[in-house]
């Protein structure tokens, strides 16, 4: 858990805490009040990025033979719940991708649709909290047109992906904000290095969202919906791992 503090301390511009974890100070940074001004680095990071970047800008891609020879799996490997071992059984022939929350019409999706929308292809990085990297290949259609495509409403503010992976018993939950979700390189990814998604990487698809770290490129996505607020998105924060053990919400790089 340090080594996980530590990174998310570097990200967020916190040299001094992070100098700290790196000493050892384990309990020191387990103090609630520590942690506090630890994390409040969360908004500066998000207003800084964005004040200093363009909002469209791209995140750095790569060449075919830049690709690294293997891209771990991470987090979780196969949600092996009933439900999801009957869709890999049929090669997701009835799994669906619902759309819903703040827009003018409800979207029910097959994969054999998604996989005929226009795609994105991008080589880029992705930079793992935990302190790894790996670059890889990923097609699927932009984020943006799917919501276009179900009319997202004035009202929305943020869009929550619910997913097929369970974390005590219940299913994985991210969010991100407009911007990034109408981002050019934000995507559902149905391939990756010119082959379909395997189960580890996220199969049938996954969010990736290529200006931020990897726990937000959330995996076995079923089902998107736009919100007006975080508030009633699990304990508030707007994501699994921001809600339990204090991930910044905005992990921008």
């Amino acid at each position: 858990m340090s080594s996980l503090i530590t990174r998310r301390a570097l990200v967020t511009g916190g040299a001094a805490a992070a100098g700290l974890l790196l000493s050892g100070c384990d309990r020191v940074a387990q103090n609630p009040g520590f942690r506090k001004i630890l994390l409040s680095g969360d908004a500066m990071n998000q207003g800084l990025q964005r004040a200093l970047t363009n909002r469209g800008a791209l995140a750095p891609e790569f060449r075919p033979d830049q690709m690294s020879p293997r891209f771990r799996t991470n987090g979780t490997a196969n949600p092996n719940t009933p439900s999801y071992n009957a869709m890999v059984a049929e090669n997701f022939a009835q799994w669906r991708l619902q759309i819903g929350g703040l827009v003018a019409r409800s979207l029910d999706l097959s994969l054999a649709q998604l996989r005929s929308m226009p795609a994105r292809s991008q080589i880029t990085r992705h930079d793992c909290v935990e302190g790894w990297s790996a670059i890889g290949k990923w097609q699927g259609p932009m984020l943006g047109t799917l919501l276009k495509l179900a009319g997202i409403r004035d009202a929305a503010r943020y869009i929550v992906f619910t997913c097929a992976d369970l974390y005590g018993g219940q299913p994985y939950y991210e969010s991100i904000d407009l911007i990034d979700a109408f981002h050019p390189q934000t995507i559902l990814a149905w391939a990756m290095n010119d082959k379909l998604l395997d189960v580890g990487h996220g199969a049938p698809i996954r969010l990736r969202v290529e200006r931020q770290l990897g726990y937000k490129h959330a995996k076995y996505v079923m089902r998107i919906d736009a919100v007006t607020s975080l508030a009633g998105i699990g304990l508030g924060k707007g994501g699994y791992w921001e809600d339990r053990v204090d991930y910044d919400w905005y992990a921008g790089i």
